[in-house]
Parts: structure tokens; C-alpha cells; sequence
């Protein structure tokens, strides 16, 4: 395999993780699910980005990604703080 290959192929595994992660913990608010299936929306976009460019976007693509990933675990936070509220 090159190089190219496998980093797209972690890229996938770490990718499929962070969505089962996220899919296992719904976010019970309206507003916070639909801001969490945006902000997936766009990570998706990232990473068929990614793909067409043979991740060559130096880093930015990535950087991007993980602020995303970042966002939707806040939104989760925000979720469960809104719950206890309940």
C-alpha cells in the first residue's frame, strides 16, 4: 500500500469512530441536534475534500476536522447540561 493509501484508510477508521461516538450519545435538544448534524454535514464535506485532493491541503483540512470534532463534543456537553436541568 502507499503512504497515500494508508493515511486515507486511518483517516476512515478515525472517522468512523468519531461517528459511532457521536451516534451512540443523542442530543435530546432540537437546536443542539440539528447544530450537531450540521457540524457532521460539514465534517463529511471536509473529508470528501480530503479525498478528491489526496489530503493535500497542508493541514488545513485536518486542522478544520478537529475543531469540528471539538465543536460536537461541546454540543454533547451542552446536551447533557441541558438535561440536567430536567
Amino acid at each position: 500500500m502507499r503512504p497515500s493509501q494508508l493515511y486515507k484508510l486511518f483517516a476512515v477508521c478515525v472517522m468512523i469512530g468519531i461517528l459511532a461516538g457521536c451516534a451512540s450519545m443523542p442530543v435530546q435538544h432540537p437546536n443542539l441536534a440539528a447544530a450537531q448534524q450540521d457540524i457532521q454535514g460539514a465534517i463529511d464535506k471536509l473529508a470528501a475534500a480530503q479525498g478528491a485532493n489526496d489530503f493535500d491541503m497542508k493541514g488545513h483540512a485536518a486542522k478544520a476536522k478537529r475543531l469540528l470534532e471539538q465543536a460536537l463534543n461541546e454540543i454533547q456537553l451542552a446536551g447533557q447540561a441541558a438535561n440536567s436541568y430536567k
